[in-house]
């Protein structure tokens, strides 16, 4: 088995912490390999930072703690402890407890066996409101299967399994964790991309940061999703198409109006078609230089920051094993555990 880290992102969970941190411990119990539980604190205003404290005293230095100087949202967390994340293989998970620890080391497994960069879980019995949770997911799930071409049940499930190589060569911004599939497909082949299915409980403490807005949300970071996937690399396709588009129709419209002037001999001045083939000809102009100046940006972008049109298949490398700790935990009750964590400190 390959070493593993735990990413947690965790905002106003003070409730939560212990009973999420005692939850990893025990469904990694007999994990054969090194691991680590990273736990992110997006800048809670509660005391979900101080139980971590605890929680890491309490279990070792294999507990990590991030906090970030204020709230930046799920996506940023998520982000921060992938950057500091030191395993080959990446897990992610809610710090609500709604995803079950337990379903961890399949998941490791699982990806492993079947030979895959990511494994999405897939919440088919979720315990959420039908209403306000459930309908919007599914509605939004379908829409971003059917327009990015990566079919999967449920894009917004958080428990995932990654290869360290492949998802360390994506950036997360704004709220795009909801889309990590899709990011991922564009640095390996949507083939190898999985999906499997996982425990989801009722939430037990706090209460959800999430409502239907986030669904108005959903759509608007779909179209920047769809945008960077398909023309990152090529802007002025994308505003060339649409220029020409409207060009041909502008161009149509405004010889049919030149045919009724000069052969016809009707008036066109009040017509609102002539209006209608102007307003094209001056946004397909726009359009297309915009398309131009957008290609400038970007050739500037990939010179300046040195990044590169493709993705290689390559290992990542974790050899540093002084700075792991085994999979079993020490037990807080025994003198010698706690003199064992002691030392290593």
């Amino acid at each position: 088995m390959s070493q593993l880290s735990i990413v947690v992102p965790l905002y106003k969970e003070e409730e939560t912490v212990t009973h999420l941190v005692k939850a990893v411990h025990s469904a990694l119990e007999s994990y054969p390999s090194p691991w680590e539980l990273i736990c992110v604190d997006d800048g809670s205003p509660d005391n979900t930072l101080d139980e971590l404290n605890k929680a890491k005293q309490q279990w070792g230095e294999h507990v990590r703690i991030i906090e970030l100087q204020r709230n930046f949202g799920q996506t940023a967390a998520m982000q921060a402890g992938i950057d500091a994340a030191r395993g080959e293989i990446i897990v992610t998970m809610d710090g609500d407890l709604q995803n079950d620890p337990a379903d961890i080391p399949r998941l490791v497994t699982e990806l492993q066996e079947r030979d895959l960069d990511m494994l999405q879980g897939w919440r088919q019995n979720r315990k959420d409101n039908l209403l306000w949770r459930k309908i919007p997911s599914r509605i939004a799930n379908r829409l971003i299967a059917n327009i990015t071409g990566v079919k999967l049940h449920d894009y917004g499930c958080s428990l995932k399994a990654y290869r360290a190589s492949v998802i360390k060569q994506i950036r997360l911004f704004g709220e795009m964790h909801r889309f990590i599939p899709v990011w991922v497909a564009s640095v390996t082949k949507p083939n190898r991309i999985g999906e499997t299915i996982v425990k989801h409980n009722a939430r037990q403490f706090g209460e959800s940061k999430y409502g239907i807005s986030r669904t108005f949300r959903v759509v608007l970071d779909l179209l920047a999703v769809f945008f960077f996937l398909k023309f990152r690399a090529r802007p002025g396709h994308f505003f060339g198409y649409l220029g020409l588009t409207m060009g041909a129709i502008g161009g149509l419209i405004m010889s049919w109006m030149a045919t009724v002037k000069f052969i016809l001999g009707e008036d066109i001045g009040n017509r609102p078609l002539f209006f209608v083939g102007i307003f094209l000809l001056v946004a397909s102009l726009q359009f297309l230089t915009t398309g131009v100046l957008a290609e400038m940006l970007s050739r500037v972008f990939f010179h300046a920051t040195n990044a590169k049109g493709y993705s290689l298949r390559t290992p990542n490398l974790v050899n540093n094993q002084e700075q792991w700790y085994v999979a079993t935990p020490p037990n807080p009750e025994n003198n010698e555990d706690k003199n064992n964590i002691a030392q290593a400190v």
